[in-house]
C-alpha cells in the first residue's frame, strides 16, 4: 500500500489537500506521480479565477498518459505554483511539496467531504 502524508486529506481524482488559515494547497498524490513516471507539460489553473469542487483544475501530460484532476475544493485561486509551467516532472520528483494550486476556501465544510490516508491509499491501489 502506498504511504501517503496522514496529515494531509485527498479526494478520489489523485489529488491531495492541506489547509491553513482558510486556503487550501492542493497537489497531485504521489502514486499517480509515480506511475505516470514524468509528467513533461502542466497547463496551470488561472490566478484569480473561481473553481467549484469537481471542475477541473489542471491539465497534465506525460509520456504515455494525459488527462484532468477535478477540485476538491471550491474557492478563489489566490496563488499557483509557475514554476511547475517550466519543471512539471517536479511533481513526480516531490508531489507534496509541489503544490499546484492555493485556494480561498468559500466552503471550507467541503474539506470534511474528503477522506484520510489510509483510505486514499487503498483507493489509489485498486485504481492504479
Amino acid at each position: 500500500m502506498a504511504d501517503l502524508p496522514e496529515k494531509l486529506k485527498y479526494n478520489k481524482d489523485y489529488s491531495w489537500v492541506e489547509e491553513k488559515d482558510g486556503i487550501a494547497s492542493v497537489g497531485v498524490i504521489g502514486p499517480a506521480a509515480e506511475k505516470v513516471k514524468e509528467f513533461v507539460f502542466i497547463d496551470l489553473p488561472q490566478q484569480g479565477s473561481k473553481i467549484k469542487k469537481g471542475d477541473n483544475y489542471v491539465s497534465l501530460e506525460a509520456v504515455k498518459w494525459s488527462g484532468h484532476l477535478s477540485s476538491p475544493v471550491s474557492g478563489e485561486i489566490v496563488e499557483v505554483n509557475q514554476a511547475l509551467f517550466d519543471e512539471p516532472s517536479e511533481i513526480n520528483r516531490n508531489p507534496y511539496s509541489s503544490w499546484i494550486m492555493k485556494v480561498k476556501l468559500s466552503n471550507p465544510e467541503e474539506l470534511d467531504e474528503l477522506i484520510s490516508a489510509k483510505e486514499a491509499a487503498e483507493w489509489a491501489e485498486k485504481k492504479l
